[in-house]
């Protein structure tokens, strides 16, 4: 990830922010970025609330990246493949790990 984004064209700038809790819209599969886990396998499922923990760009998209802290590891998303988690979904003092 980086902050350059495409030639003439300005960063778009992220609808979420850190710590922020949001929700998976869809399962989250490995697409090779973990070589410690299977190719496939499922990150994180579908509904699984995980807190933003940083925010990068990717620039051949011109779009926002966020790293997501869920249960079992941080994943790269998009914002398509998040949601912001409702307020009172779960006590904001608890940890998500």
């Amino acid at each position: 990830m980086t902050t350059n984004a495409m030639p003439g064209l300005e960063p778009r700038e992220p609808a979420y922010a850190w710590g922020q809790r949001v929700i998976a819209l869809d399962d989250l599969i490995n697409d090779g970025s973990y070589p410690e886990r299977d190719e496939d396998a499922l990150l994180a499922a579908r509904g699984t609330v995980g807190e933003i923990v940083n925010i990068g760009q990717a620039p051949d998209l011109n779009e926002p990246v966020y790293l997501v802290q869920f249960p079992d590891c941080v994943v790269g998303c998009l914002e398509i493949e998040l949601a912001p988690a409702p307020l009172g979904l779960l006590p904001e003092t608890e940890d998500l790990m």
